[in-house]
């Protein structure tokens, strides 16, 4: 998907490594994933259905790696992201985060089984995936995978009361990308949001290329118009940090900038999200990356109206399809 929200850029930086330190030192056994091996030793969580397509969590180790080969077929096969000989070995992306993360999935039930690997049975195919990161699992782990780009440490300990939550390595399958795939993933992140009663959603939303300039409008629409508050406010570090206000505020066609947002950037500013205070360069991913913040009390309220109310625990897909 274009502007995937992707805070797993896989750059190493100071922060980053010190959190693959830290992890690397309890030993390998820390590194596994806590899914089972095979899907049905643990029941499927399920948020909802739209005719063939399904939206769950990932409930084992093969569930994970089909949706680490969509992710790697999206971001290193059609875009231009640079494989490690590993990932181009196994044509998956991996990295330390997938095991302490949980995985959103779009599964197409009607599309041609496919399986994980030679050994694995075949299951409907991955078509879509988030990967997500609460606060409380981050603490006690690797930390938020975003602190390597941004410094939201402080506005974390600024808000003690609110529990944060980060996505990243968000993509749909070329062939999915349509208004019904994004619709039901958002409808099984914000059931994950509500059921775990998640008040901010933090990651870092891409641009293709590495060239702030090839997206001087978008940029500066960006910072003119979407900058997060004082109270909200968090900045690419120094050395990383590159200007967002390309063009003054008066030259900036409002028109042509939304045009220019990728599609999942532009969503998330219609809910009511903020950037973050300068840009960042992933050379890895090959993306201009900027910072989303979206608190939840900032969510327009007229989306609850098909999404479903904050206070609501259960997707609104569930009691329509009858899905368990």
């Amino acid at each position: 998907m274009s502007g995937h929200l992707d805070p797993a850029t896989n750059q190493t930086t100071p922060e980053r490594a010190a959190s693959y330190t830290r992890l690397l030192s309890g030993g390998s056994r820390r590194l596994r994933s806590r899914l089972p091996y095979f899907a049905g030793l643990t029941p499927i969580k399920t948020y909802g259905r739209i005719g063939d397509l399904e939206v769950r969590m990932a409930a084992s180790r093969r569930d994970l790696r089909l949706a680490q080969r969509l992710r790697y077929d999206v971001f290193y096969r059609e875009m231009s992201a640079k494989p490690s000989l590993t990932a181009q070995v196994r044509r998956r992306d991996v990295d330390p985060y997938d095991a302490v993360c949980d995985h959103l999935l779009v599964v197409d039930l009607g599309a041609s089984p496919q399986t994980s690997n030679w050994r694995g049975r075949a299951q409907p195919p991955v078509v879509g995936t988030y990967r997500v990161l609460r606060q409380e699992v981050a603490e006690r782990s690797l930390g938020f995978y975003t602190q390597g780009e941004y410094d939201i440490a402080p506005l974390i300990a600024s808000k003690p009361g609110y529990r944060f939550m980060e996505l990243g390595r968000s993509c749909v399958l070329r062939p999915y990308r349509t208004k019904r795939s994004v619709e039901l993933l958002w409808h099984g992140l914000w059931t994950y949001v509500r059921e775990h009663k998640v008040d901010v959603m933090i990651g870092c939303a891409s641009f293709e290329g590495t060239d702030p300039a090839a997206h001087a409008m978008a940029l500066s629409f960006l910072h003119h118009s979407a900058s997060a508050p004082p109270e909200w406010r968090v900045r690419a570090p120094e050395r990383l940090h590159v200007p967002m206000d390309l063009m003054p505020r008066e030259k900036v066609d409002m028109k042509a900038a939304l045009r220019a947002l990728p599609p999942l950037i532009k969503g998330y500013l219609r809910l009511g999200a903020f950037v973050g205070d300068g840009a960042v360069i992933d050379h890895q991913f090959g993306t201009v990356d900027v910072l989303i913040v979206l608190p939840v009390e900032k969510i327009d309220p007229r989306y609850f109206e098909h999404f479903g109310a904050p206070t609501e625990s259960k997707s609104r897909l569930i009691a329509e399809t009858g899905v368990n």
